[in-house]
């Protein structure tokens, strides 16, 4: 078997559909669908049903809820495929997909890896309620040493983990962007999967063990945000929601209130650093980086009306005295003066969306991501010709 996509879905009916066609439509055989069925109580049994009578669609269907990485698990424990991608029931797989990674998997002579970009897609009510659909032109905007296809120096691997640890992420975190091989999966310590966010520990793991690693541009999947998944939780302000809903704590000491994928990343960074102690001890979790991150967003959430004024300064009162000399180097940080330059000139005309995630476009007569999949086909199909 070439090619395993994993599904774990949790309750993602209204969604799972147009994900499975995604991935079933693509006319190509050498593949399996392995979906993850955590305890459904909406449809999503009944959607599961229509597609299994396809050969290269297996269910699992767990009879107690899990969390979110033992789902992911369970998915990746009944797979068999050469080659692993991770979709989430609100994605969608772009059209040649797999065509297109046989390519590059042949030019690269099988590498371990392939990170690539993407669409995001907000479905309607999935921000704070608003009816609309949302878009962003890429999932991602890469610095200036991941412009054209090629593979990842060790060098390149190993700075992009170390500026994790000051908090700078320059690849996307997102699992349904990386295809990896299954004995890259087996270079991992400790497993794969890892909480609180699977797919975040598994991707830096992944940049400090494996060898060969490819990059390509090119935009071939959808990253979809729906009113069941944690970026609907994180940009709606309601993160604890979020953390209940996939089943994961982010608690560490020194936690500061804020943005719950900042607490989640210095969880999971630590970990990172406990696995790969050789490989990593030359660096450590910036602290001031994390503080200055959720300074900002104290501030986003005081601007938006989710924290109060008496919320905001308690806030403020759990910063030791280490984090305010942390705050005083601000002043030295450019990335941090842009987004305070960015939370000053919000438009008050634009939604909590658009104000929260700037790349951010509104999208008319789209429903769907399936029919976003479509609109995309169509603007492409007029700029070719």
């Amino acid at each position: 078997m070439k090619f395993s996509v994993l599904l774990p879905t949790r309750n993602g009916g209204p969604y799972l559909e147009n994900c499975i066609r995604s991935i079933v439509e693509q006319g190509y055989d050498d593949m399996e669908l392995v979906i993850s069925d955590n305890a459904n109580t909406d449809n999503t049994p009944e959607v599961i049903r229509k597609f299994v009578v396809d050969s290269r669609v297996k269910s699992m269907r767990l009879e107690s809820v899990v969390s979110v990485t033992d789902n992911w698990n369970n998915a990746l424990n009944g797979s068999s495929g050469d080659y692993i991608l991770m979709m989430g029931d609100d994605d969608y797989l772009r059209p040649g997909y797999f065509h297109r990674m046989e390519q590059i998997l042949a030019k690269y002579n099988q590498p371990d890896c392939v990170l690539y970009n993407g669409y995001s897609y907000v479905a309607p009510g999935s921000i704070a309620d608003n009816p609309r659909s949302f878009y962003s032109e890429s999932l991602f905007n890469f610095g200036g040493d991941l412009v054209k296809e090629g593979l990842l120096t060790p060098e390149q691997r190993s700075g992009i983990v170390h500026d994790m640890f000051d908090f700078k992420v320059r690849i996307p975190l997102n699992m349904q962007t990386t295809l990896v091989s299954r004995k890259a999966f087996g270079m991992v310590n400790g497993g794969i999967f890892q909480k609180p966010f699977p797919d975040h520990y598994a991707l830096n793991a992944l940049l400090l063990t494996a060898p060969n690693w490819v990059f390509s541009p090119e935009k071939l999947v959808v990253v979809g945000v729906s009113p069941k998944s944690f970026g609907h939780y994180v940009y709606s302000n309601q993160q604890k929601g979020g953390l209940n809903y996939l089943g994961i704590n982010a608690d560490f000491k020194g936690r500061l209130p804020g943005n719950e994928l900042m607490n989640g990343m210095y969880v999971w960074l630590v970990l990172l650093k406990i696995s790969y102690p050789e490989l990593l001890k030359d660096v450590e979790v910036d602290r001031a980086g994390y503080v200055r991150r959720q300074f900002y967003a104290w501030f986003m959430q005081r601007k938006l009306g989710a924290l109060s004024t008496g919320d905001f300064m308690r806030n403020i009162g759990l910063l030791s005295f280490s984090d305010w000399m942390g705050l005083a180097a601000t002043v030295f940080d450019k990335a941090s003066w842009a987004r305070l330059h960015r939370l000053l000139s919000l438009d008050s005309k634009k939604s909590s969306a658009e104000a929260q995630w700037h790349s951010l476009r509104p999208l008319e007569g789209v429903k769907d991501i399936r029919q976003f999949d479509y609109w995309l086909s169509q603007q492409n199909s007029v700029i070719n010709n």
